[in-house]
């Protein structure tokens, strides 16, 4: 696998956007009922997310957290190959969307979107789609940070820049409150 492939780098522009979906949730409603996702759901879905992007960080925190859910090394290895195989019927639709979630940079297709929300109901894909949100910004981070570190070794990633690493790791400490106080003028107003 290239390292190119292997670590998925965002820009800062394109991270800021996937930390305001997050705290915003989308622009999203919210749900009728609060829905807890399974453990091993919800690392599924970190897992699909992650083999996409390719963090190494999130790779081997969420392989070890599936594990403690129960899930089989094979299972968590094929997630990390893209492979849906193992993966409980009820789960494939939600982990799919996820995996292109990922692969159009948190613009899937309208289509692709309706189906999620057809096939889980508007309360389960609101928490589906809070742990996509959850996991890009953690990938994005995680992948900006690998580079920064290579950087700093003298061997950096050719598909990144230092203005960008730095603006990932670093801004997520700015973008937070940022977006925070837009939400609340936006309540106000």
């Amino acid at each position: 696998m290239s390292e190119e492939k292997a670590n998925k780098i965002y820009d800062v522009k394109t991270f800021y956007k996937f930390v305001e979906d997050l705290l915003t949730h989308g622009g999203q409603p919210k749900p009728s009922k609060k829905v807890k996702l399974s453990k091993d759901f919800m690392e599924r879905i970190m897992l699909a997310v992650t083999q996409v992007n390719g963090c190494p960080y999130c790779s081997y925190f969420h392989a070890k957290e599936a594990l403690k859910s129960g899930m089989s090394k094979e299972e968590i290895k094929n997630l990390l190959n893209g492979e849906f195989g193992d993966v409980p019927e009820d789960q494939v639709v939600a982990l799919m969307f996820a995996e292109h979630y990922a692969e159009t940079a948190g613009h899937p297709d309208p289509d692709a979107y309706k189906r999620l929300l057809e096939t889980y109901g508007e309360d389960y894909t609101y928490s589906i789609m809070n742990a996509i949100r959850a996991i890009m910004v953690g990938n994005t981070h995680g992948n900006a940070f690998h580079a920064l570190r290579r950087r700093l070794g003298g061997k950096p990633l050719p598909n990144s820049t230092l203005g960008n690493e730095l603006g990932v790791v670093f801004g997520i400490f700015v973008f937070v409150p940022v977006i925070l106080i837009k939400q609340l003028f936006r309540r106000k107003n």
